[in-house]
C-alpha cells in the first residue's frame, strides 16, 4: 500500500513537473513574441520619424527651389541627405529586413535625384558666356532626375504597403 501511494505521489509529481515545463515553455514562447512585435513597433516608429524628418527636409529643398536657390538647395539637400543616412542605418529586426531594404533602395533613389537636381543647377548657375550651359540636354536630364525621384517614391510607397500587411 505504502508503493502504490508513493508511486502515485511520483505520477502526480511528475506530471505536475512536466505541466509546468509546458506552461514554462508556452510563456517563454509567448516573450518571445511579444519582444519581437515590441522590436517591430520600436523600428516601425524610427522609420516613421526618419521619413518626418525626410520630408520636412525635402519641403525646405523645394522652398529653395522656389526661390532659385542654389546654396539653399544644396544646404537643403545635404539636410535630405543626413535625414536619408539616419534611416539608412536602422537596424530593422529580422522580420523587416525586406521592408528596410524596401526604404533603403527607396531613399537612395530619393538622394540620387536631389544629387542630379542639384548638378544641373549648379551647371546653369556656374555657366559663362565663354562656357555656356548646353539646354539641349536640360529637358533630357529633367527627365532623367524625374524618374529618379519617381522611383524613390514608388520604392518607398511598396516598403509603406509591405509595413501595413505585416501581423501585428
Amino acid at each position: 500500500m505504502k508503493r502504490t501511494n508513493l508511486t502515485r505521489l511520483l505520477v502526480v509529481a511528475l506530471f505536475g513537473a512536466l505541466l509546468a515545463m509546458s506552461l514554462g515553455g508556452c510563456m517563454a514562447q509567448n516573450n518571445t513574441v511579444n519582444t519581437q512585435q515590441t522590436e517591430n513597433r520600436q523600428y516601425m516608429s524610427k522609420v516613421n520619424q526618419s521619413m518626418e524628418d525626410l520630408t520636412n527636409r525635402l519641403d525646405s529643398f523645394n522652398q529653395a527651389v522656389s526661390n532659385n536657390d542654389l546654396v539653399g538647395m544644396k544646404t537643403q539637400a545635404d539636410n535630405a541627405f543626413k535625414a536619408i543616412d539616419d534611416l539608412n542605418a536602422l537596424e530593422a529586426p529580422e522580420a523587416l529586413k525586406d521592408i528596410q531594404t524596401a526604404y533603403v533602395d527607396g531613399c537612395t533613389d530619393l538622394k540620387d535625384a536631389l544629387s542630379l537636381y542639384v548638378d544641373l543647377y549648379t551647371e546653369i548657375e556656374s555657366a559663362t558666356e565663354e562656357e555656356p550651359f548646353d539646354y539641349s540636354t536640360y529637358d533630357a536630364r529633367l527627365k532623367e532626375i524625374q524618374d529618379k525621384y519617381d522611383s524613390g517614391i514608388d520604392k518607398l510607397e511598396e516598403a509603406d504597403k509591405k509595413a501595413n500587411e505585416m501581423p501585428n
